[in-house]
C-alpha cells in the first residue's frame, strides 16, 4: 500500500507542476514515391489542478493506512 501510496503522490505532484503533456500524435498518409512526407500533430493534453491535489491527498491516505497496518 506505500509503494502505491508514493507513486499515487508523486503522479500528483507532476500533475500540479506541469499541467499538461504533449503526446505528438502521427497520421497515415499516402505514399508519394520518392517523396518523404510526415504529419506530425502535437495537441496538448491538460489536467485539472483539482485531479492532482486528489492524487495527492488520496496517496497521502495510502502511505498513512501502509503505515498503520504494518504496526
Amino acid at each position: 500500500m506505500k509503494i502505491a501510496g508514493y507513486l499515487l503522490a508523486i503522479a500528483g505532484i507532476a500533475a500540479v507542476l506541469y499541467g499538461e503533456i504533449t503526446p505528438a500524435t502521427r497520421n497515415p498518409i499516402p505514399d508519394m514515391g520518392l517523396i518523404q512526407a510526415d504529419d506530425a500533430m502535437n495537441s496538448p493534453l491538460s489536467f485539472p489542478p483539482i485531479l492532482g491535489v486528489a492524487g495527492i491527498l488520496a496517496g497521502g491516505g495510502l502511505i498513512i493506512y501502509g503505515v498503520r497496518q504494518s504496526r
